[in-house]
């Protein structure tokens, strides 16, 4: 039976979203010191990422979400039924906000190093004001997008922390990259690090205030229906960032092999974490 959950583990579950948000400034840290050997190292974490939110959202939260239903309906095909209703509702609800961003700020566009170097002023760029405007204008499609991965981190660690924990290291490899992606040209059209970097700082609060409205919106119709809803939306979201940008992305900084490599490890790590706290 569903259980009301208590003020702390409201404020870990935040602790651990804003965790996730605020490593867009340390993506911005690197961009200022970025070389072309650390995008290995990139492409194996977005990899690893990858595979936590992946497997986490088959293997656990969508199990979830099914007992959840479950618990009110007391049948197993309707149950699924309403699960897969959410599950591709979260997906579909990651793909308006994808289309409402422009493409050419939208941080589902990975660059690689080549093409970051391409943003620095020895390379031919004509106007400053249209390199800060494109820093500014990722700065704001980053904080949209990160919004509801800002609320599926809040909800997976509201239910589980240990799996909050995982998913919020996820999201947080994940980040990196788009702190980088807004840094790196208002940098360079600036020439102020502060600056660059409090924008990506300020994109990623938009995972913290995710947080902040689930819980106002959440807190009064705390339910085993309200549990299902949430847990189908959460995993149909997370698996939409893995293959729409994580796996893409670390295509893009790597190669097939690093993807695939931190794909694995990162289910493994998965596997190994939420077997070894079954047992706990």
């Amino acid at each position: 039976m569903f259980e009301l959950y208590g003020i702390e583990d409201y404020l870990y579950a935040f602790l651990l979203t804003l965790f996730a948000g605020l490593s867009t400034s340390f993506g911005a840290v690197i961009a200022f010191y970025s070389k072309a050997k650390s995008d290995i190292l990139l492409s194996l974490g977005l990899g690893f990422s990858a595979g936590v939110m992946i497997y986490v959202s088959f293997m656990e939260i969508l199990q979830k979400a099914k007992d959840s239903f479950i618990e009110i309906t007391s049948n197993e095909i309707v149950s699924e039924t309403f699960v897969l209703i959410c599950f591709f509702g979260g997906i579909l609800f990651s793909a308006i906000i994808d289309k409402l961003i422009p493409e050419d700020v939208n941080p589902h566009e990975p660059k690689s190093y080549n093409e970051l170097e391409e943003l620095k002023p020895n390379h031919n760029i004509k106007n400053k004001q249209t390199l800060h405007r494109t820093g500014v204008f990722t700065a704001l499609a980053i904080g949209i997008h990160n919004f509801p991965e800002g609320f599926a981190t809040f909800i997976s660690s509201l239910n589980d922390i240990s799996i909050g924990i995982t998913i919020a290291l996820a999201i947080a490899i994940h980040n990196i990259p788009e702190g980088m992606a807004i840094s790196l040209p208002i940098y360079h059209a600036t020439n102020n690090k502060k600056k660059a970097f409090w924008y990506s700082t300020l994109s990623g609060f938009a995972e913290p205030i995710g947080a902040i409205l689930g819980f106002f919106l959440l807190y009064p119709i705390m339910g085993e229906a309200t549990l299902g809803v949430t847990f189908g939306i959460v995993a149909g979201i997370m698996i939409y960032i893995s293959f729409d940008e994580l796996l893409p992305a670390a295509r893009v900084y790597g190669n097939a092999h690093t993807t695939i490599l931190g794909l694995v490890l990162g289910m493994f790590i998965m596997a190994l974490s939420l077997l070894t706290f079954n047992f706990i």
